[in-house]
């Protein structure tokens, strides 16, 4: 076993090591992808115990560290292999491995269950050679079984915990991912979102979460909320890796209709070609105050003040004079047509995820319901199922349900989009990803950085939200963001519990 404050080289350490931190030992043999693997399992089996946020280890995760190494020693010299090569990565328990690991959404009821093939995103992954470490908890059902469940919950783990406030909220649905990557259990992480499920438990982790544009990212095998939203991105320390990662899983995938469309957003020489020091100028960024008004926590409206002044002298305009009430009146009311419409798509699309599954004890909406009313670990009486009640109510979606998808579409475009286009704005501020719910219906995308801690030590961020396919123009700017401010530190040691 490593110490956890072992130097890799000179004064860099495996705590908060970048992926080019890593690969630079990798590269003077003063690392191994197995001593790396042995490092992070040694320390998942101390802190998940407590932290709840891995639910298995992949047992081949060192005979794949071990092939890494080799395939690293017979590289010629000067020569490179990939960013993600060699390096170790856990996976949100919704996205499926055909592998000796379970894909269960968090629930008792997929256990032992056999998926018919990777999800493309984990086929992309393995190519760039990545070690998939093993699954994370998540909060059960992607949160869409119950209205009552807490985020960070699922039965395969218990309760997840926030690694800076043990008594805080983990935010959810990928909460064992934020928990892995604030808390150093892997070098990243990926994660979904349907609605604020990436962006929200980042914030409160401190770590940085990339929601890309529906699309950009197969969804295939992963367990579905609605093919309308849901979004596979990366949760990790810094912009950089997340960049990494998200290089390694965008493009078309066949077996993913929306890829096709979205695949025209994704630039030639990928991603990492817009980490740029000097992002923010120039860089037009709408700033609404009224989601920046914190009387409760005066604190926190300082921090976001500095903040503003951070961006306006990295070159940024702030442009606050906008005209919002289009913005807000579609805002206003938007979930409760998401809930009609998702309701219905959840019903379809996860009966489809389970017929296909190779084996499975369930093969419906209707069998998962009847299984949590006979496991009292699913805790029904204490959470419910809800959602999945009235999902199975449903009958396809018509009229009503064609109508609250035709509402969530002109919202987006005459609320979200046309603030942006008529102010030519490149991205819209909003904190801890309070507007999440916009760009999740809206299929936008958004990038949110640790931006500080309130006075309980609990971390928040700063969201960047922009239009379909403008990844490029956010990464500029969060990562300017990031490393102008520096924000993030890790979270207290085991002994803090």
């Amino acid at each position: 076993m490593i110490p956890f404050l072992q130097p890799l080289v000179s004064s860099i350490f495996i705590e908060e090591a970048t992926v080019q931190d890593l690969q630079r030992a990798f590269q003077n043999k003063s690392l191994t992808s197995k001593q790396l693997v042995r490092h992070y399992r040694d320390k998942i089996f101390i802190q998940s115990p407590v932290l709840k946020a891995v639910v298995e280890i992949n047992p081949d995760a060192m005979s794949q560290a071990d092939a890494a190494d080799r395939e690293r020693a017979a590289l010629a010299p000067g020569k490179s292999l990939g960013d993600l090569h060699g390096i170790p990565i856990l996976l949100k328990d919704n996205i499926a491995t055909k592998d000796k690991m379970n894909t269960t959404a968090g629930s008792l009821a997929l256990l032992r269950s056999v998926v018919p093939r990777d999800a493309s995103v984990v086929s992309k992954l393995r190519q760039a050679g990545a070690i998939i470490l093993g699954k994370t908890s998540l909060t059960e059902w992607a949160n869409f079984r119950g209205k009552r469940m807490p985020g960070g919950w699922c039965a395969r783990t218990g309760q997840g915990k926030n690694p800076y406030n043990n008594k805080a909220d983990t935010c959810g649905s990928s909460s064992g991912s934020a928990i892995s990557a604030a808390a150093n259990l892997a070098a990243v992480t990926l994660g979904t979102e349907t609605d604020g499920s990436i962006l929200c438990p980042s914030s409160n982790q401190a770590v940085v979460g990339i929601k890309p544009t529906v699309g950009l990212t197969s969804r295939a095998g992963v367990i579905p909320i609605t093919p309308r939203q849901d979004t596979v991105g990366p949760i990790c320390r810094t912009v950089a890796d997340a960049v990494y990662v998200l290089d390694a899983i965008v493009g078309e995938d066949s077996n993913d209709e929306a890829t096709i469309e979205a695949s025209k957003y994704i630039p030639k020489g990928g991603y990492k070609q817009y980490l740029k020091i000097d992002g923010l100028k120039g860089k037009r960024l709408g700033l609404l105050r009224k989601f920046f008004d914190f009387t409760y926590d005066p604190g926190l409206g300082e921090a976001f003040e500095r903040h503003f002044s951070t961006l306006s002298e990295r070159g940024a305009v702030l442009v606050e004079h906008m005209d919002t009430s289009k913005f807000m009146e579609a805002i206003n009311g938007i979930q409760d047509y998401e809930i009609l419409a998702t309701t219905a798509e959840f019903k379809l699309a996860i009966n489809s995820y389970l017929e296909n599954l190779e084996v499975s004890s369930v093969r419906s909406l209707k069998d998962l319901i009847e299984f949590n009313n006979k496991t009292p670990a699913e805790k029904i009486e204490e959470y419910g199922q809800e959602r999945f009640l009235e999902a199975e109510a449903t009958n396809g979606i018509g009229e009503t349900e064609k109508h609250a998808i035709e509402e969530l579409e002109r919202r987006a475009r005459d609320g979200f989009e046309k603030l942006m286009t008529e102010n030519n704005l490149d991205a819209f501020l909003s904190p801890f990803g309070s507007t999440a719910f916009i760009l999740a219906t809206g299929q936008f995308p958004g990038i949110i950085v640790p931006a500080g801690y309130d006075n309980e030590g609990v971390p928040f961020g700063l969201c960047f939200g922009g239009l379909k396919g403008s990844e490029p123009t956010l990464i500029e700017i969060a990562y300017d963001f990031e490393q102008a401010t520096k924000i993030r530190r890790p979270p207290f040691t085991r002994s803090s519990y």
